[in-house]
């Protein structure tokens, strides 16, 4: 569980510190199972805000969103294995 949630502040790290212009590039190289993991680690993000990340989780998710298409937020959801 602490390893978890480590690996989660890591990516919520990585992820806001993305420029804006830069969110779009990185997710177009994602395959679906990539665009639907970081479709996971998005909404967990949203489940803990800190300071701005929300506002730069809702760039991700729309980009992610792009790639994964909607079916992306269904799996996500009825997943069983969480990050």
């Amino acid at each position: 569980l602490v390893l978890q949630e480590k690996a989660q502040g890591i990516v919520l790290k990585v992820l806001t510190s993305f420029r804006s212009s830069e969110i779009e590039q990185a997710v177009s190289i994602l395959d679906r199972n990539d665009s639907d993991l970081l479709m996971k680690y998005i909404y967990k993000g949203f489940e803990q805000p800190t300071e701005n990340s929300s506002a730069i989780l809702l760039q991700w998710h729309e980009k992610a969103l792009a790639v994964g298409g909607p079916g992306s937020i269904v799996r996500v959801l009825t997943s069983r294995k969480t990050v």
